[in-house]
């Protein structure tokens, strides 16, 4: 969406009047919300539907990160990756596949055009909630005030919701490269990338690349991919993606980048040579926070530069409260979701609201994708005396013709004394379907003696974790 549009404004009836009509006159709105990312166009809906008086500024575009450059667009071009293991997988049930060919800039426009069919959907959502919708960029003057296209509004609440933004790391020829933003944008498919990281979004591109016919380089810091997952999983998707093609350069990071012709050519921290058509860093983001005026109204950020919030996602300014990525506190589309419902659950329906951020379920679309709740199993050994692991690793029923040899793993991990299941993991086809369910039963507080009372539809994947009987040794113990 263009910061030129117009301002529209109908507005929902003033049903909610907490302080009185005299308030009309002292505010232009009840709730201004900075952001019309998934968790500020969820607590403005929300707040206008309860009888705010709502508006919404954005400079970019409707649906922020996930919608444009994130979650949709990020899946719908795994999927298209997918398509590279399921033709060679046809085969093995029969199937004769013809002439293959990709056409990037064909897969580019049709994800466009859903995306702007999204961006529709919301401006649409808003406008039937009565929000009125700015098209330009906010700046906080004060605790009530903000200015946004040449305007001073003041509002007697204010929800800052402005994510994060992609982090390139400042060494000789950064702007040589890439972040995750642009690579939703490439006129070309790259013949050959190198992909700087180890996070979701890294593992998630490789994969993406390398399905897509890329060759693709992978330079990660660290020992292993995905620092955070659970260990077991970790382990078991590096074999997976070399088993794809991608290289895996681990321990080092790139020191500097320099154009040699078309092409980019990468130093590494071992003084290794790579050279690419692209160089993509995927080494985090930042809280998007820069020139939003938060030091005028005295917000206060905390060690990571994020905006400092309380569990209400208040900030120290009683009348501004932030929520999603720009508080980097749990960094999933769904609990920023979950965190603006709330706010507008608290200042507008008169219900105290505090978002949970405990055993919130997550997944990684690698190939095979990655799906896990709850905790890990080093973290599990931290919080308990005792716990047993649970874990099988096998090969799908679907690969026993395809010949594929990928593997998939489950783990769960239980807390000894309770026989509460605490941790949830897993890796292979459908993981992410799978431990949906499972964060259900995680929430409740199912038992491992529950999991097992449980009857697995056959033949599935997912019934292993109703199968899983025998307990991994211990560390150390002997045999």
């Amino acid at each position: 969406m263009s910061p030129e549009r117009p301002v529209r404004t109908r507005l929902a009836p003033a049903a909610y009047l907490p302080y009185g009509r005299e308030d009309m006159a002292t505010y232009d709105y009840d709730f201004f919300v900075i952001g019309a990312g998934s968790g500020g166009v969820r607590a403005a809906r929300i707040a206008a539907g309860y009888g705010a008086r709502v508006a919404i500024a954005e400079e970019r575009y409707l649906g922020g990160t996930c919608v444009n450059v994130g979650c949709i667009p990020k899946k719908l071009l795994v999927y298209a990756a997918h398509f590279h293991d399921d033709f060679e997988d046809a085969a093995g049930f029969g199937w004769t596949v013809g002439p293959r060919r990709f056409d990037w800039k064909a897969l580019i426009e049709n994800k466009d055009r859903e995306i702007k069919r999204l961006n529709d959907v919301y401006d649409g959502l808003l406008e039937r909630a009565g929000v009125a919708r700015i098209f330009a960029r906010a700046k906080l003057l004060d605790a009530h005030s903000v200015e946004v296209g040449g305007r001073t509004l003041r509002s007697r609440f204010i929800l800052v919701a402005t994510g994060s933004w992609p982090h390139i790391p400042a060494i000789p020829g950064a702007d040589l490269c890439i972040s995750s933003n642009e690579a939703f944008h490439l006129e070309d498919l790259p013949q050959r990338i190198a992909i700087v990281g180890g996070g979701y979004i890294a593992v998630e591109f490789a994969g993406i690349f390398a399905g897509l016919g890329s060759r693709v380089v992978l330079v990660h810091r660290g020992a292993a991919v995905l620092r955070g997952f659970d260990d077991d999983l970790r382990q078991a998707l590096a074999p997976e993606l070399q088993a794809r093609g991608i290289d895996l350069h681990l321990e080092r990071t790139v020191s500097r980048v320099e154009r040699e012709g078309p092409q980019l050519r990468a130093t590494l921290s071992d003084g290794t040579p790579l050279t690419a058509d692209r160089l993509m860093f995927a080494t985090g983001r930042l809280p998007n926070v820069a020139g939003l005026g938060l030091e005028s109204a005295g917000v206060t950020l905390n060690e990571k530069g994020a905006v400092a919030v309380d569990e209400f996602s208040r900030t120290n300014v009683p009348s501004i409260y932030a929520v999603g990525d720009v508080t980097d506190r749990l960094n999933l589309t769904p609990m920023a979701i979950a965190e603006g419902q709330a706010v507008a659950e608290t200042l507008f329906n008169n219900n105290p609201t505090k978002a949970d951020h405990f055993n919130v379920a997550t997944a990684v679309f690698s190939q095979p994708p990655i799906a896990t709740v709850g905790l890990t199993e080093a973290q599990a050994r931290q919080r308990f005396p005792e716990i047993d692991i649970y874990r099988s690793t096998f090969r799908p029923l679907k690969h026993t013709l395809s010949g594929r040899n990928e593997r998939t793993l489950v783990k769960l991990v239980v807390d000894r004394a309770s026989d509460r299941v605490v941790g949830c993991h897993m890796l292979g086809a459908d993981a992410a379907e799978i431990v949906q369910g499972l964060a259900i039963a995680l929430k409740c507080g199912a038992t491992k003696k529950q999991f097992d009372a449980t009857i697995g539809i056959h033949p599935t994947a997912a019934e292993e974790f109703v199968t899983l009987r025998t307990k991994v040794s211990e560390p150390g113990a002997t045999a």
